[in-house]
């Protein structure tokens, strides 16, 4: 009898532990579906008052923005939301894998805009769209020799930067890039203490240590990462460093330098060195192309691989050419992908003309877009719709730009002739002056200043100070001049301003980039890496369908072990480069190296 009771009551116990168990995955999926809903609807509005105010900047559009973010902010940073989510959390053994990770992303996203202390949130969302008009708001002024002042766009800067070798024009140039600095200074110093109060609110170390936990690491622990990555790939920097040193010199008829002046290099932050290797002119095979062209070569690309046509809402509703000349309209210029509503409104924001940095940044942008149509579908949930974290966004997209650098690719859009007589090393050192030449800027000087923006909240008086020590650091590069407090040079970078705290996303990108190219064309084109053709592949298209598909419902580590086979290492980027370093080594024999170890 005993034992009949005490079956009965074992039964019991497990039937009523499976009621406690569904009730609680029940109350977390009414949850979720209820926030679900009213998050899409308010980050939609939100979504296309942000593109009005970065397409069509104005007083206006910046207050719509305002008002929009900030409903999304109430609503998201709510502390009932904030609770209902930790109380669900407490019971997660008992639910389903996909409601945890969504529980956890609402409450990543809440530690953006946290609901117990509104006004600090309110002020960030002002503070933010106004430093994000004055950026691109800003008339760039450069004065010829006369002394005749005339207002100048980035890309005339950047055009100056890449191709005129008159000193003067460059450091003109370069001088005038500089001088946004000045007016955005005391609104970084706003959004650093602003963002510093959201994040620890929520018990982050700091707005950087915030960004970080994306990828379930601490700030210091994403700065020891960084290190070693600059420090992996600080031989092959050095040898390029110091052939860049000569070859410039020569080119400019001046001394050769220690350290390369800033306004030397052929981009405003010497994150990427393009037109130095003159052997390798990418730019005059779109001479006779047009705009249009350059993206709709983009869309046919990834439809080769087996991706649908992009829907006519991007043609319409994208911002893709520059602004016409005369036109009282100014837009943000710096390239963008945006998903407005998590499902089937994605847009691109371009500046495109035809040139190769246009070709290669429109395969990148719709590599984002591409990106957001796989993961929209009924296997991820609206919350998960992500990259497998942000470096892999950036990845895929860079994956496609490195993609559309390959000489077999731009032989078969007719761009380079068939019987080019073509140096391959030269073609390899072009590449890796962007590529290698990226990671001294993205993993060194760009988080570092950040880490140190946040984490040791660095004082407003000591801003160009440590921007130029780092710099001179990780890249050895120095100013044309001594470069006072009055400059804020650092916030001359958009991401320092709009995009914050999260550079390091370029620089793991860029690692990613290169692994997931090796197994391609290793493994499934049977090619060269340093030449091969992703085009017309459905085999690759699978493949990368495969990675985008998930989105961050899945570890991202998992991912890439489960696609390649191995975890994520730089030695694919430096195999993909081991020819070029063998006669950089031979072209620096008896030249001063000064990139030492860190």
């Amino acid at each position: 009898m005993n034992s009949k009771v005490a079956c009965l009551a074992f039964i019991l116990t497990f039937l009523f532990s499976l009621a406690c168990t569904n009730q609680v995955k029940q109350d977390a999926q009414t949850f979720l579906d209820e926030y679900t809903e009213t998050y899409q609807k308010l980050d939609y509005e939100a979504s296309k008052a942000a593109w009005l105010a970065n397409t069509d900047i104005s007083e206006e559009h910046d207050s719509l923005s305002v008002i929009t973010d900030k409903a999304l902010s109430e609503y998201i940073g709510k502390k009932e939301v904030i609770e209902k989510a930790k109380s669900l959390l407490e019971h997660k053994s008992q639910l389903d894998r996909l409601q945890v990770l969504q529980l956890n992303k609402i409450l990543l996203t809440a530690a953006h805009r946290p609901g117990t202390i509104p006004e600090v949130v309110g002020a960030l969302i002002e503070a933010e769209t106004k430093q994000t008009s004055l950026l691109y708001g800003f008339d760039f002024v450069i004065r010829d020799q006369r002394g005749k002042a005339k207002i100048v766009s980035t890309n005339e800067i950047d055009d100056i930067l890449v191709h005129s070798k008159d000193i003067d024009e460059r450091l003109a140039a370069w001088e005038s890039s500089k001088e946004v600095g000045k007016v955005l200074k005391d609104g970084l110093a706003n959004l650093q203490s602003l963002r510093n109060k959201v994040a620890r609110e929520m018990g982050h170390s700091s707005f950087f240590g915030l960004e970080v936990a994306d990828y379930g690491m601490t700030a210091d622990e994403m700065v020891e990462l960084m290190d070693n990555l600059v420090e992996e790939l600080r031989p092959l920097y050095s040898e390029l460093h110091t052939y860049v040193r000569y070859e410039l010199a020569e080119r400019y008829n001046e001394p050769v330098p220690e350290k390369l002046p800033a306004h030397w290099l052929p981009n405003r932050w010497g994150q990427r060195w393009p037109g130095i290797v003159e052997a390798v002119n990418l730019d005059e095979l779109f001479e006779d192309k047009s705009a249009e062209w350059m993206v709709r070569a983009g869309e046919e690309f990834y439809v080769s691989l087996g991706f649908d046509t992009l829907n006519q809402n991007f043609w319409e509703r994208s911002d893709l050419y520059p602004v016409e000349e005369g036109a009282s309209r100014k837009k943000n210029n710096h390239a963008s992908a945006w998903h407005l509503d998590l499902q089937d409104d994605y847009r691109s924001l371009m500046s495109v003309v035809p040139n190769s940095r246009w070709f290669g940044t429109s395969h990148h942008e719709l590599g984002h877009i591409y990106y957001y149509i796989e993961y929209s579908n009924p296997d991820v949930p609206l919350l998960l719709r992500g990259g497998a974290n942000r470096s892999y966004h950036e990845g895929m997209g860079t994956l496609m730009n490195v993609a559309s650098s390959q000489q077999a690719y731009l032989q078969h859009l007719n761009l380079l002739p068939e019987d080019a007589e073509i140096d391959q090393i030269q073609w390899l050192l072009n590449e890796a002056l962007g590529d290698v030449v990226f990671i001294p800027f993205s993993a060194g000087t760009m988080t570092h200043f950040e880490y140190d923006l946040y984490e040791n909240d660095l004082p407003k008086t000591q801003y160009n100070q440590r921007w130029w020590e780092l710099v001179e650091k990780y890249q050895g590069i120095v100013p044309p001049s001594p470069r006072g407090e009055e400059y804020c040079d650092a916030s001359s970078k958009t991401h320092i301003n709009n995009d914050p705290a999260q550079y390091y996303d370029y620089a793991l990108s860029s690692i990613l980039v290169y692994h997931l190219h090796n197994y391609i064309a290793t493994n499934i084109l049977k090619q060269d890496p340093n030449n091969c053709n992703y085009y017309g592949s459905k085999k690759v298209g699978d493949f990368l369908k495969s990675i985008m598909r998930p989105g961050s419902s899945k570890d991202w580590r998992k991912v890439l072990k489960e696609k390649t086979g191995e975890d994520l290492s730089a030695k694919a980027m430096l195999k993909y480069f081991e020819p070029l370093m063998e006669y950089l080594k031979e072209q620096n024999k008896g030249r001063e190296s000064v990139i030492a170890s860190l």
